[in-house]
């Protein structure tokens, strides 16, 4: 038994297997960040911080002596809670496919978002700077013209290869960015195409991101740590539903805040 509790709650292996199933299916689409930066990890539910290999000045507790304090990054919990139908698990059992998991849907949307907005844009309140909030180049002014992103692209990669940073590189794209660029011809081509060719790299749909970011895929410069992975926990049950949740605890940081460029919408 561990802190998921999951023996305790009235669902067969079949159950949750399927469950477990569902929600990675709606998790990985939505999980842009991880398909671009560092993931190291997961190191387990006990991991709780990561050593910054800095120190800061503390008072020393009597004369003669130098104090210092090491510093290090505490990672975060997140969690998302929802529901399911005993009646759908009992189903389950008796051979049903057509299930119901909308409650699932929402909270793989709500936590992948969550995690994508920590890594690209910040978490204050969790000690999280974000890639843009951290990038040391001025972002682009990209508008609403995706015919012209190609343009702002390769002016992009330009700019990082002209501060010492290599390719690949990799684009994440909020929702309305994917759509317009996935829509726009430029060419006679699909601006998407184009994209490609000028990245070197993937192209993520990334919600929770504004606009687009593009970043250097080297290595090193962007580090998530994952102490638990996405994960499903119990909580509890009543007559008609089981209320389960998707956990997970994380933490980011930026290495080189000169190797990604904002696209600003």
């Amino acid at each position: 038994m561990n802190h998921l509790l999951r023996s305790y709650a009235p669902i067969s292996d079949d159950g949750w297997s399927q469950i477990d199933k569902e929600v990675q299916q709606r998790l990985v689409p939505g999980l842009a960040a991880r398909r671009l930066v560092d993931f190291s990890g997961p190191h387990g539910w006990e991991h709780s911080t990561v050593d910054l290999g800095r120190v800061a000045p503390v008072a020393a507790p009597s004369k003669g002596l130098v104090a210092a304090q090491r510093r290090v990054l505490p990672l975060v919990e997140l969690r998302a809670d929802f529901t399911v139908a005993r009646s759908e698990l009992r189903d389950l059992d008796r051979g049903a496919v057509d299930l119901d998991f909308s409650s699932v849907d929402a909270a793989a949307r709500r936590i992948a978002e969550a995690e994508n907005v920590a890594v690209f844009h910040g978490w204050k309140a969790a000690g999280i700077v974000g890639i843009t909030d951290a990038a040391e180049i001025a972002p682009i002014a990209a508008g609403k013209k995706f015919g012209e992103y190609p343009r702002h692209v390769a002016k992009a990669v330009e700019t990082l290869l002209s501060a010492g940073v290599s390719g690949p590189y990799g684009l994440a794209l909020g929702p309305d960015s994917y759509t317009g660029v996935v829509e726009t011809e430029h060419g006679g081509l699909v601006v998407f195409d184009h994209l490609r060719e000028i990245l070197g790299g993937p192209i993520v749909w990334a919600p929770g991101v504004i606009g687009a970011v593009v970043i250097s895929l080297r290595g090193g410069d962007f580090l998530f740590e994952s102490g638990e992975d996405l994960s499903v926990g119990y909580d509890h049950h009543d007559a008609d539903n089981l209320y389960l949740y998707i956990e997970e605890s994380f933490t980011f940081r930026v290495a080189t805040p000169e190797a990604a460029v904002a696209l600003k919408g």
